[in-house]
């Protein structure tokens, strides 16, 4: 990944806030002509500093009436067991974000239902009829939000 400098995170920080805005405002806002900002954006995306633009969906206009994060502890820890558990949770459509964490548990896994009938369905035919599966923990959430805001902590922002 290359070198990023004050107008890339600059960009970066626009970018997250709202994707959709136009490369003439982008450039405007961080001083630089639109075709410098939009070559910027363009070494952004090639050096994977920017991995994508997304739409952020109200959960209720798909049907999704709850959401809940549901701790997984597997049985023991391979690569292998790992990497089979991460394709099987990315082949789940009602997993919208997970993580493999460190700790008691080894996947926080972020999904969104139609209601608690659905949830408990989904949790014991994803989760507790899997092998590898050894213990979940379901968390409701009751509101979720994304934080905008992009913390930046290297170089390009005076440090």
């Amino acid at each position: 990944m290359s070198v990023l400098d004050r107008i890339d995170f600059a960009l970066l920080r626009l970018l997250r806030k709202n994707a959709r805005l136009p490369n003439k405002d982008l450039a405007e806002r961080v001083g630089v002509a639109p075709s410098t900002a939009l070559e910027r954006i363009r070494r952004l995306r090639e050096s994977q500093a920017l991995l994508g633009f997304h739409a952020e969906v109200a959960p209720a206009a798909v049907g999704i009436g709850l959401q809940a994060m549901i701790a997984v502890r597997l049985t023991r820890h391979s690569r292998e067991l790992v990497d089979s558990f991460h394709e099987h949770l990315l082949r789940l459509p009602e997993v919208l974000a997970f993580y493999h964490v460190a700790g008691a548990d080894d996947f926080l896994v972020h999904v969104g239902v139609r209601d608690t009938a659905h949830l408990r369905d989904f949790a014991l035919s994803a989760f507790t009829e899997r092998t590898e599966v050894a213990h979940i923990e379901t968390r409701l959430i009751f509101e979720f939000r994304r934080n905008p805001e992009l913390p930046v902590y290297a170089g390009g922002d005076g440090d």
